[in-house]
């Protein structure tokens, strides 16, 4: 890579598609990530393979026009974690991932760090009950799931009726609700008028029944967190946001778990399929889905499909923050408890400009538009509010984003890992035991517990599943932050502290 400023370098290529890099000195860049970057490119060669056997293939040619690089770059499975890919002709479906529209949810509220440290055990236990024992308690008819699927959170506005307030949805309020739409990416209602086949054990009951599968926050880095704001940084958005010093925060990272996964898998076979039997499989494992007429069917498909998890997603967030004020509230009573912003960091774009069709894809990168992109929105005069998580137990933030072109208008969504998985299993117990101790996390197991704490092999397994998400994993997230403001990226809005953090 060439380094052309302090915070950006420009990976060259054989293909000359522009790759912009935004990592400064102090930011650990992989070496595996950079491999896998460069392997990611041999995309352009596959275009060009399938263009040569059969113009036809793609209607109006295909390529690969433009990468950007967040400072959170990490090796991810074929694709980086923190790449945002620009396409014309065609899409990449593995370039989003598995877990569609995977993103942030943050809510304001007026309660008091101080009264919710005082009753860390009596809300660790409630947590458990409702996240991970079967207290969640939302009841959907299946009109609801289907309407939740096609229509997203204006699917569930229409029906919310349909449950009469049992359950989870005491806690709904549709006015709210229907005024949070503007607080959404895409008011979070991708509208598509069908279901996906692979979804239908999903809606086929034809009763009411306790949901399994939305609420859940799912493995890996994805969690719950009640946060405090610890620092102002821009003051007059802050004041804008109804962001102040003190204020405790709850913070919601997840995707579409359960749905998105299988029709992700689904579609890689599908393309797999379409691809000329003439030819090898592209080294990389990418397949592209053209965008033509020829290909029409699986194109819309895969859009009903996409639409279908990523409404799941967005259905997914708002009921895990109902699930937490019902914790909050049995605890302290009513409390105020406002949407800042909800938005993906796994997610496809169609853009049009002019006669100009393109497509943004984005792995693990937040959208952070301008407010030249955001006129007529809420965010018009701020721009759009970007929700970066520190590692477990580090500090989160809250930044506005700029419209930076040369990153494509996008962020990281995290600080980003310095470890593997398997890796952070060989860290020092001892790192982990002083983590442990000086954080409060809840999960499915209570180690303390009098019947846990002679099963060793639980708390092993506790243990572990721990430590590959704990901080000595991932980058320290101060330069990646850094690096952003300074690249004009995004603008640091508030920075945040856990007090817990609830994992799956």
């Amino acid at each position: 890579m060439d380094r052309v400023s302090a915070n950006q370098s420009i990976l060259r290529n054989a293909y000359g598609i522009p790759v912009n890099v935004f990592a400064n000195e102090k930011v650990k860049v992989e070496q595996a990530a950079v491999d896998e970057l460069k392997t990611l490119l041999d995309l352009q060669a596959t275009l060009e393979e399938l263009q040569a056997h059969n113009p036809d293939f793609f209607a109006n040619g295909a390529s690969l026009n433009q990468l950007a690089i967040t400072p959170d770059f990490h090796k991810g499975k074929g694709i980086p974690i923190g790449t945002t890919m620009v396409t014309e002709g065609f899409i990449a479906p593995q370039a989003i991932g598995k877990d569609v529209n995977c993103g942030m949810r943050l809510m304001l509220t007026d309660l008091s760090e101080s009264a919710i440290r005082e009753k860390l055990k009596p809300l660790a236990q409630s947590i458990r009950y409702i996240y991970f024992e079967g207290g969640r308690q939302i009841p959907l008819t299946p009109n609801q799931k289907e309407s939740l699927l096609q229509n997203g959170l204006m699917g569930l506005l229409e029906t919310h009726k349909e449950t009469k307030n049992s359950g989870l949805w005491r806690y709904y309020n549709a006015q709210q609700q229907e005024a949070d739409l503007e607080r959404v990416i895409d008011m979070g209602s991708l509208i598509t008028d069908g279901v996906f086949e692979g979804l239908d054990n999903y809606i086929k009951q034809t009763y009411t029944s306790y949901d399994s599968q939305i609420g859940s926050i799912g493995g890996g880095n994805h969690f719950v967190e009640v946060q405090r704001v610890n620092k102002i940084h821009d003051g007059a958005i802050a004041h804008a946001w109804g962001i102040k010093e003190g204020m405790v925060t709850i913070m919601i990272h997840t995707g579409s778990v359960s749905v998105g996964y299988p029709t992700a898998a689904y579609f890689v076979d599908i393309l797999r399929d379409l691809y000329p039997k003439q030819l090898r499989y592209p080294k990389n494992g990418i397949f592209p889905l053209p965008f033509s007429e020829q290909y029409q069917h699986y194109w819309n498909n895969f859009w009903m499909a996409l639409n279908n998890a990523a409404n799941f997603a967005f259905g997914n967030r708002m009921f895990l923050s109902l699930m937490m004020q019902r914790v909050l509230t049995e605890q302290f009573g009513d409390f105020d408890n406002q949407l800042l912003y909800d938005s993906g960091h796994n997610m496809l774009w169609k853009e049009n400009k002019g006669d100009k069709t393109t497509f943004v894809h984005r792995k693990g990168a937040c959208p952070a538009r301008g407010p030249e992109q955001l006129q007529g929105t809420k965010f018009q005069w701020t721009g759009e509010p970007v929700l970066i998580p520190g590692s477990m137990g580090a500090s989160s933030f809250i930044l506005a984003g700029k419209g930076c072109a040369e990153s494509l208008c996008s962020t990281s969504h995290g600080a980003g890992r310095s470890l593997s998985r398997g890796d952070s299993l060989k860290v020092n117990d001892q790192l982990f035991e002083e983590f442990i101790q000086r954080f409060n996390i809840v999960t499915p197991i209570d180690p303390n517990a009098h019947h846990i704490r002679g099963r060793s092999d639980i708390l092993q397994k506790w243990k572990d599943e721990i430590k590959k998400e704990a901080p000595f994993a991932f980058k320290d997230i101060g330069p990646v932050i850094q690096t952003q403001e300074d690249s004009n990226m995004a603008t640091v809005v508030a920075e945040l502290e856990p007090i817990f953090t609830v994992k799956g």
